[in-house]
């Protein structure tokens, strides 16, 4: 098949792909039902997975549902830091169970951080008593979820 994507030893072809994108809708999906649609053996199908596994292109993992975790509370939040100390913060961050993705980013704010809370009392806490206190923040901007219309994992 034709590569469309990689260079060298690390070209995706069409059932690469297929296998990204039908592990992204099921991670459970079984191999022998995939290798049933593209009509090649499962042995292909499990050889391909590990080589894409291998590489990085894949990473399975569980995704859990927040708010049947008991966290009811959601939260991006834009964080302003002393420029110097813009990265340090960020590491900083990485140490709270509350924070689940952190990126440092252009423009206004200097880093964004989404938080799972149990509730708005856990977040004014998260807000007061750790976030405030790191040492490089100074101004933050929160907001609040009120409704996930998407979420996909690329």
């Amino acid at each position: 098949m034709e590569s469309v994507i990689g260079t060298g030893a690390e070209r995706l072809d069409k059932i690469d792909l297929y296998i990204i994108d039908a592990m992204r809708e099921d991670g459970r999906e079984a191999f022998a039902q995939i290798a049933e649609k593209l009509n090649v053996s499962p042995g292909m199908i499990r050889q391909r997975y590990n080589r894409l596994v291998k590489l990085g292109y894949l990473k399975v993992v569980a995704v859990t549902n927040p708010l049947m975790m008991g966290k009811r509370t959601m939260a991006m939040i834009g964080i302003r830091t002393d420029g110097r100390k813009m990265l340090e913060v960020a590491n900083k961050l990485i140490k709270f169970d509350e924070v689940v993705y952190i990126v440092v980013v252009s423009g206004r704010y200097d880093i964004m951080v989404e938080v799972f809370c149990s509730d708005h009392e856990d977040l004014l806490q998260f807000m007061t008593e750790k976030l405030a206190k790191v040492d490089g923040v100074r101004e933050t901007e929160s907001f609040i979820y009120l409704k996930i219309t998407k979420e996909i994992y690329f």
